[in-house]
């Protein structure tokens, strides 16, 4: 590489450390739940969905006939069907619907009775237990209280509710199996002769080669060593444009060659690739228990308490007036109403949901906790370096002695062409930006500590700083030294294009702020939620950064290891501080504030410290985790105050409270209205879908 030491500082890092720039999303080895086609993709609530199903339209089949042939049914709806050995037909229908389709129901509530957690299995099962048993008793002519048809209806409605709730869950968690099947089966290995063969992905390893031709998918994570393409990276940033890669360029398992065909050295596979990592960071957050949650669980537990007092209180009253036949059948609507049914899906389905989405936008939420938190954060602390800025120097002003900045910029660019200094392709990226060619250079040569040098048409031509014109004795000329005053007041690096030894024009190089980190402060602010900067930059480039940006308040010239200091003294001021860092320096900052969140996904720190990965690297993401925080949460609490409101409602008329002007609830339609507040917790947290989380939306 050549030497550019004395061009200027080495390009501004967060920590005086020099680093790799920030792709927006780097691959560091992510130990995540994709290996080949498995992971966490669902599987599990899909199974149990089957299974439900399954055990649903059977038992629908059998409740059928022990409905038609009920003689309530039968006296309800005025018609008599009989035939010799029919009044057979409910018990022995009957007795079967009860021990297959409510097995679930029966060896979840012993579970819960046993682990001492009573829940909504545990009324299912002490419902369908009251009506079936009272049926059995009623045969021996001991009793005349016969629940086949609503044990059948009850039944089949139960199960009708756990397969939609089976299958809503897992149509959330339906965004871990289309990120594994985002994984081709095959890749083209390249062989020792330059030939490819057709191999399983299971056979590639670290190390291999690989030709991705144009519209196929990217089998792992790797390293462009040959061509360039235009990448689709949708699947893991949340990003719609594709990105631009060139030799040396990471790609990673899922992304798409849009345009061209490529070569690439595998650097990992399996859980190690980046889309692994999502599937496990997804998983764990699906996981993981939340506070509205548990609040939902303590909610269910108290419900069974309320249940059982509900249902003691209803029989002795009705017990006491003298009506059994009322009395058993007001205490089995009472347990059938008071199943939190409706309850128990309000928060689990929410937040499967939520994860999903976020995944979907290249937000991985690894800590329930902080995604819930982000709606109470009135202050983010963003690092500066690869977070607001890019990370890489850019040619942010130059100033020609002739004003012909053009031809400056090609003989500048004519030097550099072959250099892989940052500063030097800064100088050619301009170039190529402003559609200005380089000049054909030859002799290049590098001079240490001082800068570059090259021959151009018969010109020995330089690009250095200031020890460069100090080694020819330049001072630059009065046009230029007010721009230069200014450029190195905001913490500018300044290098100087010499002609045949005359300053020819200057340069100045900054870290470039990304262009949608001001509409990302802008956004914040418009949310009423201060915007703080922190770098391990000079007070001069730090402020200089927050003028253009809009920043309420800087931390400068801060070390890696007080940035957590930083957080914790906004903290001490009353502030919810959420922290947006790279990942790789940050870890304490990361770890101290209220809700971390690491920008680039796949590094190990930001797995440890954050609990919140943002794939894309724009700043822009925390304004959509912003977006979901308050959206779930609004959905868990309509949720919550809809299931627990409607047992509490639905309870006293369970028990018969209306009897004394005719109003009676019968245990079936308790079950159906039970049903109805599952569809209504379901739909609405299905509305989670219509949120937009791009970085466009905000």
């Amino acid at each position: 590489m050549t030497d550019h030491s004395t061009h200027a500082t080495q390009p501004p890092t967060s920590d005086r450390e020099p680093r790799e720039p920030h792709n927006g999303h780097s691959a560091h080895g992510d130990r995540g739940g994709h290996d080949g086609h498995s992971g966490h993709n669902g599987g599990g609530h899909a199974g149990h969905a089957d299974m439900f199903r399954l055990a649903f339209w059977r038992n629908l089949a059998l409740a059928i006939p022990v409905l038609v042939f009920s003689d309530q049914i039968q006296e309800w709806f005025n018609y008599d069907w009989t035939f010799p050995g029919s009044q057979w037909i409910a018990p022995v229908l009957g007795t079967i619907i009860y021990f297959y389709g409510g097995k679930p129901f029966l060896t979840g509530g012993i579970d819960e009775a046993r682990n001492r957690q009573p829940g909504m299995m545990l009324l299912i099962a002490l419902a369908i237990t009251v009506a079936f048993a009272s049926s059995v008793v009623s045969l021996t002519s001991a009793l005349d209280l016969e629940f086949w048809w609503e044990l059948a209806s009850l039944i089949a409605i139960m199960l009708l509710g756990h397969w939609q709730e089976m299958k809503a869950i897992g149509q959330a968690q339906g965004a871990l199996a289309a990120l594994a099947e985002l994984i081709p089966d095959d890749a083209e290995r390249i062989t020792d002769s330059g030939d490819t063969e057709t191999v399983a992905i299971t056979d590639l390893a670290v190390g291999d080669r690989l030709l991705i031709r144009s519209g196929s998918r990217v089998p792992a994570d790797g390293t462009i060593f040959d061509g360039t393409v235009e990448v689709d990276e949708s699947m893991l940033t949340g990003e719609s444009n594709p990105v631009a890669k060139t030799e040396g360029d990471k790609v990673v398992a899922g992304s798409v060659a849009t345009d061209n065909s490529i070569r690439i050295e595998i650097t990992a596979i399996g859980d190690d690739t980046a889309l692994g990592g999502i599937q496990r960071l997804v998983a764990e957050a699906q996981d993981s228990k939340s506070k509205a949650q548990a609040l939902a669980d303590r909610a269910a537990a108290a419900l069974f308490y309320v249940a059982i007092t509900a249902a003691v209180v209803t029989a002795v009253v009705w017990l006491a007036l003298g009506r059994t036949d009322d009395a058993l059948i007001r205490t089995v609507t009472v347990l059938i109403i008071a199943c939190p049914h409706a309850l128990g899906l309000a928060i689990p389905l929410v937040i499967s949901l939520s994860t999903a989405k976020a995944a979907q936008a290249g937000i991985l939420v690894k800590d329930r906790l902080a995604l819930e938190k982000m709606r109470t954060i009135d202050t983010i602390l963003f690092d500066k370096t690869g977070t607001l800025t890019a990370g890489e120097h850019v040619v942010a002003d130059l100033a020609a002695i002739d004003g012909n900045t053009d031809r400056m910029l090609a003989l500048a660019a004519g030097v550099e062409a072959d250099s892989e200094h940052p500063l030097a392709r800064a100088i050619v990226r301009k170039a190529n930006q402003d559609g200005v060619d380089a000049e054909p250079a030859a002799d290049f040569q590098s001079m240490t500590g001082r800068g570059v040098s090259a021959t151009i048409d018969g010109q020995r031509v330089a690009v250095g700083g200031p020890s460069l014109l100090r080694e020819l004795d330049l001072t630059p000329p009065d046009e230029l030294s007010s721009k230069i005053e200014q450029w190195e007041a905001r913490g500018a690096a300044v290098l100087h294009l010499v002609v045949n030894d005359n300053i020819a024009g200057s340069f100045a190089l900054e870290d470039g702020i990304r262009p949608e980190s001001r509409r990302a402060v802008d956004a914040l602010h418009d949310r009423g939620i201060r915007v703080v900067m922190i770098t391990g930059d000079s007070q001069a480039v730090a402020d200089s950064v927050a003028a253009e940006l809009g920043i309420d308040d800087v931390y400068a010239e801060v070390l890696p290891d007080d940035k957590d200091a930083a957080v914790k003294d906004l903290q001490n001021q009353g502030r919810t501080v959420a922290m947006v860092g790279d990942g790789v320096n940050d870890a304490p900052a990361l770890a101290r504030a209220d809700v971390g969140l690491a920008i680039g996904a796949g590094t190990d720190v930001a797995i440890e410290s954050a609990g919140v990965v943002l794939a894309s690297s724009d700043p822009r993401a925390v304004l959509g985790v912003i977006t979901l925080s308050h959206a779930s949460y609004r959905k868990m609490i309509q949720n919550l105050i809809w299931a627990a409101g409607y047992n509490i409602a639905a309870i006293p008329l369970a028990a018969g409270v209306l009897a004394p002007i005719g109003f009676v609830l019968p245990p079936a339609v308790g079950a159906a209205l039970m049903s109805l507040s599952t569809i209504v917790v379901a739909a609405n947290a299905q509305l989670l879908r219509r949120l937009d989380l791009s970085p466009d939306a905000h």
